[in-house]
Order: structure tokens, then C-alpha cells, then sequence
């Protein structure tokens, strides 16, 4: 009986030259998460006793908690301007993939930033203290003062542009956000302060441009990312388009900045107030994170010029210039909580 002969089998295929073991999810947008989270709740908590050691200024009453809620307002409001911000860039851009732009984060961030809202609004309902239950709150109360009318105000701004980032139409969110800007831009600055109208104007740029930055940078790496494979250079043209704004409004922000300190503190006191004060003291610790920011953007911006895809090459720097931007933010909102300088 013969064998069954059997075909010789095919010699096994060779290693592909550049084959290599599956990637690991990078632990990057974690680790940036977390650094956030955590400054988000360290400066609220530990930034009013640093700021106010020494000063002897009284701390009002919540300050940590108010400085909490004015800073996942903040966030919301940036995070929100932003996606409205790049996704109008990236429809400029020639044959970028707009359908796989990344997903919107609007929804989320108006919620938050409905709920700090709220929670601020309680805030004044109780005559600027802490509630510590139903009782404390005088809701009928709102509507008889102009701050507590502004932060319905900025409540009902919230809802309104939750329910524009689940409509067919999410960029139309611009306009109750535009709300929340303008409400801010007065609540900070009360008709019994000398030229208030001035001070509004002067802090809705700053805000408006804050937020278009910040905002507007962070959505921008997310394209930059989510594109990177199959359309890098659409992604690196957005990156593009937003780097030349950010200049104009880095130089916006920096102006109204620098005349709203002068009105608050006077030429012949700002030294003094710088160190003595406790808005001084963050004001000086804004600053010197802008400036971090500033040098983190400039190196980015010198990676996006020197090769076409010099875009991939400046994600690390940019992201880093989120997170100190996120951490700037904060600062901000204890800047909104601690006491004005007095005008020697």
C-alpha cells in the first residue's frame, strides 16, 4: 500500500521588516487629566490662606468653595467657546475630514458648568454665605438684587446652551455663552465702582479672549490627534489657522489685563499692592503662569514653522501649555474671590 504523498508545504512567510508589538494606550490624556483635577482642587482650597497670610485682609466667608465653583465655570465656558472656536478654523481648512472631528465635549461642560452656576446662585440667594440648608436660601430674594438676577442669569445661560450642544445646531451655543460672558463681565464690576461700564468692557475681552485661547487650544490638539493618521496635515493646517488668532488674542488678553491692573491699583501702589494684597499676590502668580504659557506657545509655534509637519512635533509643548493654562484658570477664579485693593 502506498503512501499518500502530500504537497511540500510553503515556506513560512518572512518577518515584516518593521513589524512590532502592539502599542499600549497612552497613559498621556490620563496623567493631563489628573493634573487638572488636582489643581483644580488645590488651589481652591489652599490658594486663599497663601494669598491672604499676612495681608491682613479678612477672608470671606466660602471663598475656597465659591473659588471651586468659579473655576469648573470657567473651564465650561472655555471648553464650549473652544469647540465653536476651531470647528469654524477647520472649515476653512481644504479637504479636512470634518465628519471625524472629534467628539464634542459642549453637552458635558454646560451641565458642569450649569451646576456651578446654581451653586454660586445659592450663594447669593443666602446674602453671599455658605447655605447650609434649604432654609438659608431666599430663591424670591434673587430677582430683587442685580447680582442675584446675574446669576440666574448665567443658570439659564447654562441651560440654554446644554440644550443648543444637543440640538442639530451646537454652534448656536455661542449666544447664551455670550450671556454668560456679558453677566460675568458685569457682576464684576458693581455701579458703585467708579467707571464700572469701563471695568465691564475691559473684562469682557479679557474673558471672551481667555476663553477663545484656552478653549480653542485644547480642542485644537484633540484634532490634531484625531486626525493625525488619516489626514495629518489637515490637522496640522487647523493647528495653524488657530496659532496666528491666539496671537492677536494673547496680545488682547495682555492689554486689557495690564489697564484693568492700573485701575485697580494705582501706578504709585502696584508695587506695594503686588506683595501686600492678596489679589496682588495672585496676580503676580497669574502672571508668572501666563508667562510659562507664553514660552511654551512660542516654542510650539517655532516647531509648527520649521518643517510642514512640524504640527506633530509640537503636541507636547501645546500640551503642556494646556495644563499650565488649566492651572491658570484656577488662578483666576481665586483672583475673582479674593478681596478688591483698596485705592490708596
Amino acid at each position: 500500500m502506498r503512501r499518500a504523498e502530500y504537497p511540500p508545504a510553503p515556506p513560512a512567510a518572512p518577518p515584516a521588516p518593521h513589524a512590532t508589538a502592539p502599542r499600549r494606550p497612552s497613559s498621556g490624556r490620563a496623567v493631563a487629566l489628573l493634573v487638572l483635577v488636582a489643581v483644580a482642587a488645590v488651589v481652591p482650597l489652599f490658594g486663599p490662606a497663601a494669598v491672604l497670610d499676612g495681608t491682613g485682609e479678612a477672608e470671606a466667608p466660602g471663598t475656597p468653595g465659591i473659588t471651586f465653583l468659579r473655576t469648573v465655570l470657567f473651564a465650561a465656558l472655555c471648553v464650549q467657546v473652544g469647540e465653536v472656536f476651531v470647528r469654524r478654523l477647520a472649515r476653512r481648512v481644504p479637504g479636512a475630514p470634518l465628519a471625524s472631528a472629534p467628539p464634542r465635549w459642549g453637552w458635558w461642560a454646560a451641565t458642569a458648568g450649569g451646576v456651578a452656576a446654581l451653586g454660586l446662585a445659592s450663594v447669593v440667594a443666602s446674602g453671599n454665605l455658605v447655605p447650609h440648608q434649604l432654609s438659608d436660601l431666599d430663591v424670591g430674594g434673587l430677582y430683587q438684587s442685580r447680582d442675584g438676577r446675574l446669576a440666574l442669569l448665567e443658570v439659564n445661560a447654562f441651560v440654554a446652551a446644554a440644550l443648543c450642544a444637543r440640538s442639530r445646531r451646537p454652534d448656536s451655543a455661542v449666544l447664551p455663552l455670550a450671556a454668560v460672558i456679558v453677566a460675568e463681565a458685569l457682576r464684576a464690576h458693581p455701579p458703585t465702582e467708579e467707571a464700572a461700564l469701563v471695568g465691564s468692557g475691559l473684562t469682557l475681552v479679557h474673558l471672551t479672549c481667555a476663553a477663545l485661547w484656552a478653549g480653542g487650544l485644547l480642542y485644537a490638539l484633540r484634532t490634531l490627534r484625531s486626525w493625525r493618521k488619516g489626514a495629518p496635515e489637515a490637522g496640522v493646517a487647523v493647528l495653524g489657522l488657530y496659532a496666528r488668532v491666539a496671537a492677536v488674542l494673547f496680545a488682547a488678553i495682555t492689554a486689557s489685563g495690564i489697564v484693568s491692573t492700573l485701575r485697580r491699583m494705582p501706578p504709585d501702589t502696584v508695587v506695594d499692592q503686588l506683595t501686600e494684597t492678596a489679589y496682588g499676590r495672585t496676580l503676580v502668580a497669574k502672571v508668572l503662569l501666563v508667562g510659562v504659557v507664553a514660552v511654551l506657545a512660542l516654542l510650539a509655534r517655532r516647531r509648527l514653522k520649521r518643517s510642514p509637519r512640524g504640527g506633530l512635533t509640537t503636541y507636547a509643548p501645546a500640551r503642556a501649555e494646556v495644563m499650565v493654562l488649566g492651572a491658570v484658570v484656577a488662578v483666576s477664579a481665586l483672583l475673582t474671590a479674593v478681596p478688591v485693593p483698596i485705592r490708596w
